[in-house]
């Protein structure tokens, strides 16, 4: 639980959601002291080069990033260090996070690798262990095309041996309101094919190809897989990976490219508790880029992995551009625009307020997006605590409000709080912190508006 100043009081409500902390956190946090010593160095020497890179090395092995890999990481980050730019710069500490971050992103993959988009309709297959996250990862990546390319995506399922595979499909289609094909239980190859028959004459765009797994890598798997491949001739065939399996993650590509022409990985629980090594190691290992991770339950929880946000993420950095894309997204820019206007002129009440947590809410766990803010492990916000129900309570209070009392506040007194605070079922306390937060937050927008507030960074 964060606590903020009595004049932040609403600063508090937005940081409201708790969902498991980011797998590379740690790693971050460890990192990130290693970075804050190096830059207390006057200049770079072998000396202080092996006591950072010494603890680089064990932050890495700690996050189960794979031995082979730590080794060459550690011997290119020493090796650029220890050269003469780095002897020669005025602040060698911020070449050194430089060429740690850049190590960072090509260990990551470099650039970032996009989808095929250029197939009539394009067709991904979709394979995995079971238990990785594959059907709905299906699901997420076909709502993630149709919302941020306004494509028109067709689900397949083609997993006919899994109890329910079939059923949980049609109801992730129903959920987002995405077509399925499917034919029952018959067989895989000739589902796709007909599948794929069905896409071009109904103009769907992309057609995601939902393949069974095993509970282990098979001969009979990969036989009907190979058979899905030389029929319906894939534009990408992707492979969902559980980032819990930690080390596993890497013998798993490597069983399934062995077989396939694997294009891309997702990876999936990327917001769980897990150590996040996996991820480092992956395209080093197996030369198969991440193409998506997944970063929560819901079903708009799938993000493009760019490898270079991801390596500033990890080093404290942040993310702006993530969390900017994703507010896009989410996010009704008309009533942005009107609620920020309003804020501007000073008319902002009650009513905007409401608005503008209903569409704070649409952005999801937010402790996540704190975590994107550069410099966020330094001011002490990654570990941002706050219980959810003091938004619902928040709600509760404003609308047991008449239409009048929101719009004009100040005309609230003693009967009137008592009303909303019976009407809401909270105490007549929570009600007074409300406005006075209200009007604390109103000053603030006003000495802003006149340039007059100093921030306190």
């Amino acid at each position: 639980m964060i606590k903020t100043d009595e004049t932040l009081g609403f600063s508090s409500v937005l940081l409201y959601n708790n969902n498991g902390d980011n797998m590379f956190e740690s790693l971050g946090e460890r990192l990130q002291n290693a970075i804050d010593k190096m830059r207390g160095y006057g200049k770079i020497t072998e000396s202080n080069i092996d006591e950072i890179t010494r603890e680089v090395r064990l932050a890495l092995l700690e996050a189960d990033v794979n031995y082979k890999v730590v080794k060459e990481f550690i011997a290119s980050v020493k090796e650029k260090a220890l050269g003469e730019e780095v002897a020669k710069s005025l602040k060698p500490g911020e070449v050194f996070v430089k060429i740690l971050k850049d190590e960072l992103v090509e260990l990551l993959g470099g650039e970032k690798k996009d989808l095929v988009m250029d197939g009539k309709p394009t067709i991904l297959m979709m394979v995995g262990l079971q238990g990785s996250g594959k059907t709905t990862s299906n699901g997420k990546l076909a709502n993630f095309l149709r919302k941020k390319y306004h494509k028109k995506p067709l689900l397949v399922a083609c997993d006919v041996y899994r109890p329910a595979a079939i059923d949980q499909l049609q109801q992730l289609g129903r959920e987002l309101n995405i077509e399925v094909y499917e034919e029952g239980e018959g067989d895989p190859v000739l589902i796709a094919q007909h599948a794929v028959e069905y896409a071009k004459e109904n103009k769907f765009d992309y057609v995601l190809i939902d393949t069974a797994g095993r509970l282990h890598i098979d001969g009979s798997l990969m036989e009907e897989l190979d058979r899905i491949n030389e029929a319906v001739k894939p534009d990408e065939i992707l492979l969902v990976v559980d980032s819990m399996t930690g080390q596993d993650a890497i013998n798993v590509i490597e069983g399934f490219n062995h077989n396939l022409p694997l294009t891309g990985a997702i990876l999936t629980k990327l917001d769980g508790d897990t150590r996040g090594g996996a991820a480092l190691s992956i395209r080093h290992l197996t030369n198969v880029p991440i193409k998506f991770v997944g970063v929560s339950e819901k079903m708009d929880g799938l993000q493009e992995f760019y490898p270079e946000r991801m390596a500033t993420r990890i080093l404290g950095m942040g993310d702006i551009l993530t969390m900017v894309e994703h507010a896009e997204e989410v996010i009704d820019q008309d009533e942005a625009m009107k609620s920020a206007k309003r804020m501007q002129s000073g008319k902002f009440d009650l009513e905007d307020f409401l608005s503008t947590m209903k569409q704070i809410k649409k952005l999801g766990p937010l402790e996540n997006l704190i975590k994107m803010l550069p410099g966020a492990s330094k001011m002490g916000l990654t570990n941002v605590k706050i219980d959810p129900k003091e938004m619902a309570h928040i709600e509760a209070i404003i609308l047991s409000m008449t239409p009048e009392e929101r719009r004009h506040p100040e005309i609230i007194k003693a009967s009137r709080k008592q009303r909303i605070a019976k009407g809401c079922g909270r105490d007549v306390s929570e009600v007074n912190r409300l406005l006075k937060q209200f009007e604390q937050m109103k000053v603030m927008m006003k000495k802003m508006k006149n340039g007059n507030l100093k921030l306190p960074f």
